[in-house]
């Protein structure tokens, strides 16, 4: 038996899970114990202090539902998301589009749409084209690749904050043509504020930020052999372009809708058109900073 003090405590801890079997969790929760204890040293932290802050995570895990995630929209705004993704990208065996974050609204059961058909249930203003093709890195086509895309709908708004989340709007699922190619139509998506009326928002509110996102589509596209694409495209006439609370822009990302694109395939209305590349796949694990909310709920 020894006493402890202030520094030695940090040792104590670390020598009793060094016996822990699985090598990768040993390692990080040795990492995790040394930073956590230094921060406390650091800032001084008081019992009210730590006291407070275990309040404020068990209200984060009391908001989480199937329908939302409020512990991966506190990891988006502090940062963390985007610092995790930023080191999966290194790990790629090569580069392709720039990835983005998959954030707190993306769902597994989307609908399976065809090529040129809509996203919105309803559009109240005038429609938006998106379009493009999916390549290799070196420009080859992939055929029948995957592309699914969410987004806001022009309110700002996405489907799983509406009512309990059983609304299924602003989404879908594509499957590339022949050549790569993939078009369908939506609205203009509207920049919006996060959640505001969890622990989450109360956390930005407090800390003078706008929590306000950027207008952006999010893709995930995927094809046999290549490394999943979590990315989004951000427009550029968004007051939040430089500001995004979740920091989840990149410059390479940025687009603005064309009124007459003579590429467009469908003609009379604005468009985008994006070409994504995918690098090559490696053994690796799933390179989503994010999940559909439902399935964290169940399976846990």
């Amino acid at each position: 038996m020894r006493d402890l003090n202030e520094s030695s405590v940090t040792d104590a801890v670390i020598e009793q899970m060094a016996a822990t079997t699985d090598a990768r969790l040993r390692e990080v929760m040795a990492s995790l114990v040394r930073h956590l204890h230094d921060f406390a040293r650091d800032v001084h932290l008081t019992p009210q202090e730590w006291l407070q802050a275990i309040g404020f995570l068990t209200q984060v895990g009391k908001a989480c539902t199937p329908a939302r995630q409020e512990f991966i929209l506190l990891s988006d705004v502090l940062g963390l998301s985007a610092l995790v993704n930023l080191m999966h990208d290194k790990t790629a065996v090569e580069q392709g589009t720039e990835s983005s974050l998959l954030g707190p609204f993306y769902r597994q059961d989307a609908p399976s749409l065809a090529l040129g058909d809509t996203i919105a249930g309803k559009a109240a203003a005038g429609e938006l084209l998106v379009f493009g093709r999916v390549t290799d890195r070196k420009g080859k086509p992939l055929p029948q690749a995957s592309v699914q895309v969410w987004q806001t709908d022009e309110e700002g708004v996405y489907d799983l904050q509406k009512g309990q989340g059983n609304t299924m709007d602003m989404r879908g699922n594509f499957r590339c043509d022949a050549a790569g190619r993939f078009h369908f139509r939506t609205v203009k998506p509207l920049g919006y504020l996060i959640p505001m009326d969890g622990p989450v928002g109360r956390l930005v509110h407090s800390q003078d930020r706008h929590g306000f996102r950027p207008a952006h589509i999010h893709f995930l596209v995927s094809a046999e052999g290549y490394r999943e694409l979590v990315t989004a495209l951000y427009l550029a006439d968004d007051a939040h372009i430089d500001s995004d609370t979740v920091f989840g822009v990149s410059k390479a990302l940025i687009t603005s809708p064309r009124e007459a694109d003579p590429e467009a395939p469908v003609k009379g209305i604005p468009s985008i058109r994006y070409d994504f590349r995918l690098g090559i796949a490696a053994a690796e694990a799933a390179g989503r900073v994010g999940a559909d909310p439902s399935q964290i709920v169940s399976a846990h």
